[in-house]
């Protein structure tokens, strides 16, 4: 193959392996005149070829329409997408493309695979993407495993990646001109790499002798994208002595050989190399030997990336300057911020409005504050916390999240919470490990001499909890006792109420999560000693569990009851229940058809628990308050079922005394049993306590509900609004504004209108993952465009069995209900094996009436598994992929005792749910 392939003048834009033109950086970048340097000197890098920033300028359209440097973020950002997606469109013409093809078979051979990676070329001053003064690191594109078929796809995808929207932001942050940007892209051998690292020469935290390796088994990208377990090696470059900080692998990034085509994927460690270090000693030292010949040839520390095959042999695939924060005029890279909806999920599913989003934010703000001091975290400390506190939830593309390093920097003030950690992860549903979630045994240690400093704190706030509940309920019931109509409230009345209710619940509502904190740390506990001295521990606490006192929610439940059992006490009645439209039917209840004493029952029903239904903390979505006939629909399946009170109740004595026996059976010393006992009455109280408190937030949503959709008929009364509807478009501020005097912008119409256009293209695109990270530094909806996802579940197991969290036990076997539209009548679940995401308290009907309960998300201590143990239906809960492993309509069998999930063989019936 000839040196150069293609020319124009002067300047080459194909340059083949081995050409003395790959080692100027203002044709291919200095990535690649980098490898092309080590390469000549003897070190093991695969053999490449590149595609010239000639060939960009030759191939690409020029950029148009940019908006100037000092253009804003969301202008800058939309111009970067546009540009992408032109230089996408546009396609190699036909003889570099056969030149690229013909380059391709003789590096890698017609069925080889490579790597695809961009570059930024070099300007005249010698500064771009991986240079010497301005490191730029990441701003290009990269590919691996790219087969001969794809590679003019990814050479496109590479020269589309010059208008990345952070590299577009960046530039104009360093004063680059983006528009005379050139991207190189070299097309390298890929090599089989089975264990990767990446090596400083020395320490980016201080320099020094100490060289630093970061290693993983699989690829590179698990290390620099942090979606792999590391280990970390600490050279003495001056003695060769090796200090290793271990961790336990379970996650690696890889090719799936079952899925080629998906690329770089998450793939689990094997269990023989979970504990091992990824690299011996000796391997670190011929690593760094290598990395030391880098730096001797560029004259500096430098920041080398590599890979060992099979048989040993290493390679390296990149050398770039080490960067530390002085070298960088804008500061040192920021930390990626994770983002997860685990867990909250069941309060706010899917595409969630204005209006609920404005009010949830408030709700964590102010809640949490209030739960934070009551747990001794300082106000000071608070103060400077704000920013965390108004930013624990985010609006994602329309959907709720967590803030990871929000909650993780305001939770790290709580006295010991290090040692809980672990099993606040395991309650929030958190499966992946963020940076720095697991504590090492100093911080351990720390958490300790923090319990001990705060003990009087912490022992007088458990011990009157108790006490600080029953006041906050007596308060919240009297409250709603007062409020029972707004019927006759003016608008201004509304806002009063409302102001009212928010600020007492901003002093108040901390009590309901301290609740939630004792859960945790008795859950813990219990968790700690079973394992300790009960063989397969974990497994019992479930049914350790059940049996606690009745709760809001189970009174809620057998208010129901008992609504289906007047119905079915009366032919007439129970015939219209279940045959007629419900809207007559409780118009009929109402005024008296079926006698005063079953109008007085549904009456107080609504009235104390008309705000629970699917999906309740959704300002969006009406419940049996705004739509009282949905109660008759609801007691369908009791009714046919013949469910009672009774039965129930007697159902709830069975779990209690089951839970006994298996305390005795599983520890018969009675010293040891006294202790576990103590541990799991304080664990059913705080249940309780949580589920009570739960109910209580409901009925906070249901009254706000009330009121913004009450003054919503008021604007579309004055003509602000068009529909009532359109509401949940506006935040509570901008209701409550308009009628305060406080609104900065008045045409609520036009608000709404671009509102709108916003939700229903959330709503038409995919649902993110649970689990993501974002680049740090950068404006949120600019960071979302280089998302870092985590790898989705495989389905069931070899075996053929899904595995999740033992929550109530129990076998049940039935076809599979998987539920994707909670409108779903309760009804159809009768007999069924409910399949869902994740439920929300809301889900109640639709649960008694199944046979059992399988949900991807979820905990021990979530509502799923709560309810699941009250109502005693068998349950899984967090088992990866249900709904896509799971037909609908399938026989499946499952086992709350142990968390399994099996489908058995037979004809399957598939449905739409």
């Amino acid at each position: 193959m000839p040196q150069t392939t293609e020319l124009t003048a002067t300047r080459p834009q194909l340059i083949a392996p081995g050409a003395d033109a790959l080692g100027d950086p203002g044709q291919v970048g200095h990535k690649f005149s980098r490898q092309h340097v080590m390469r000549r000197a003897g070190l093991p890098v695969p053999a490449f070829f590149v595609l010239t920033a000639e060939a960009f300028t030759a191939t690409v359209p020029a950029p148009e329409g940019f908006p100037g440097p000092d253009a804003s973020t969301a202008e800058l950002a939309d111009w970067a997408r546009a540009a992408r997606d032109r230089v996408r469109a546009a396609p190699l013409p036909a003889g570099p493309a056969r030149r690229v093809l013909a380059a391709f078979d003789e590096l890698a051979g017609p069925d080889g695979l490579v790597a695809v990676r961009g570059c930024t070329a070099a300007e005249a001053d010698g500064t771009g993407e991986d240079g010497a003064d301005d490191p730029f690191a990441g701003l290009s594109d990269s590919y691996l495993y790219v087969r001969r078929d794809a590679v003019l796809d990814r050479i496109a995808d590479c020269w589309a990646s010059a208008y990345n929207p952070e590299a577009v932001l960046y530039r104009v942050r360093r004063g680059v001109d983006v528009t005379a940007v050139r991207v190189a892209v070299g097309v390298q051998r890929m090599v089989p790499g089975v264990r990767s690292f990446v090596m400083f020469t020395s320490d980016p935290r201080g320099g020094g002798t100490q060289a630093v390796v970061a290693a993983a088994h699989g690829i590179g990208e698990g290390i620099v994208q942090e979606k792999a377990d590391i280990d970390h090696f600490f050279m003495d470059r001056a003695d060769g002595s090796v200090r290793a900080d271990i961790a336990v692998k379970t996650t690696m990034v890889g090719l799936d050989p079952d899925r080629p085509d998906a690329g770089p994927v998450r793939l689990p460690v094997p269990a023989p190399l979970a504990r091992p270090p990824v690299l011996s000693d000796e391997e670190v030292r011929r690593i760094g030997a290598l990395a030391a010949r880098a730096e001797e040839l560029f004259g500096g520390p430098q920041d080398v990336e590599g890979t060992l095959t099979a048989d040993g042999a290493i390679h390296l695939v990149q050398a770039r300057p080490v960067v530390r924060g002085p070298m960088a005029p804008a500061g040192p890279a920021a930390a990626p911020v994770p983002w997860t909806n685990h867990n909250l999920t069941e309060s706010f599913p899917g595409v969630t409005s204005a209006l609920t989003y404005s009010q949830a934010r408030v709700f964590y703000r102010t809640g949490f504050a209030d739960f934070y001091r009551r747990l001794g975290v300082p106000e000071h400390s608070l103060r400077r916390d704000q920013h965390h506190l108004s930013r624990m939830i985010g609006h994602l593309d329309g959907r709720v999240y967590y803030r990871l390093d929000a909650w993780f920097a305001l939770h790290g003030q709580i006295p010991g919470f290090d040692l809980i950690r672990p099993m606040w992860q395991r309650s929030l549903g958190l499966t992946e490990t963020p940076e720095d979630a697991v504590p090492d045994p100093a911080a351990r240690r720390r958490a300790w001499r923090q319990v001990l400093r705060s003990a009087p704190r912490l022992g007088r706030a458990y011990v009157t909890q108790p006490r600080r509940l029953r006041q906050f309920l007596r308060w919240w019931d009297g409250l709603m006792a007062q409020w029972t109509s707004f019927e006759d409230c003016t608008p201004d009345e509304l806002v009063a109420r409302y102001r009212t209710m928010w600020t007492e619940a901003e002093h108040r509502w901390g009590v309901t999560m301290v609740a939630s904190y004792f859960a945790l740390v008795s859950l813990t506990c219990a968790d700690a000693l079973l394992n300790r001295w009960v063989p397969d521990g974990a497994a019992l606490l479930p049914r350790l569990l059940g049996g606690g006192r009745p709760n809001r929610t189970l009174a809620s439940v057998r208010s129901s009851l008992a609504l289906a059992e007047h119905v079915g006490a009366d032919l007439a009645l129970r015939t219209a229940v279940l045959e007629r439209p419900e809207r007559e039917v409780w118009q009929e209840i109402t005024s008296g058809v079926y006698g005063q004493e079953v109008a007085e029952a549904f009456a107080r029903h609504l009235r104390s628990y008309g705000d629970r239904a699917l999906h309740d903390l959704k300002l969006e979505v009406l419940t049996p308050r705004q739509e009282p006939w949905r109660i008759v629909s609801a007691l369908r399946p009791f009714v046919t079922q013949g469910l009672t009170v009774a039965a129930n109740e007697a159902d709830e004595a069975a779990a209690r005394d089951a839970a006994r026996r298996a305390l005795r059976e599983a520890c018969p010393g009675p010293l040891r049993r006294a202790v576990l006992g103590a541990v799991l009455a304080s664990l059913r109280f705080s249940v309780k306590a949580r589920e009570d408190t739960r109910f209580c937030r409901s009925q906070l949503y249901g009254v706000s509900r009330e009121v913004l959709w009450r003054l919503a008929r008021d604007l579309v009364e004055a003509g602000l609004l068009d529909h009532a509807s359109d509401v949940v478009h506006l935040q509570v501020e901008e209701v409550l504004g308009a009628f305060d005097g406080t609104l900065t912008e008045t045409d609520l119409r036009a608000l709404v209108r671009r509102r709108a256009a916003r939700h229903a293209e959330c709503a038409a695109t995919a649902e993110p993952p649970a689990y993501f990270t974002v680049p740090g530094g950068l404006p949120v909806p600019v960071a979302l465009a280089s998302r870092h996802d985590t790898a989705a579940g495989t389905g069931p197991a070899e075996d053929g069995v899904l595995r999740g969290i033992a929550s109530s036990s129990g076998t049940a076997r039935g076809r599979a209900l998987v539920v994707r539209d909670t409108t779903v009548p309760p009804e159809r679940c009768v007999g069924r094996i409910l399949v869902a995401k994740e439920t929300d308290p809301g889900w109640l009907a639709l649960m008694m009436a199944a046979k059992g309960i399988v949900v991807e998300r979820g905990s021990l201590v979530s509502h799923t598994a709560i309810s699941g143990r009250l109502l005693g239906v068998p349950t899984v809960v967090a088992v990866r992929e249900a709904m896509t492993a799971i037909p609908d309509g399938a026989w499946i069998e499952i086992d709350g005792t142990t968390g399994t999930v099996r489908l058995l063989p037979g004809e399957t019936a598939p449905e739409e749910a």
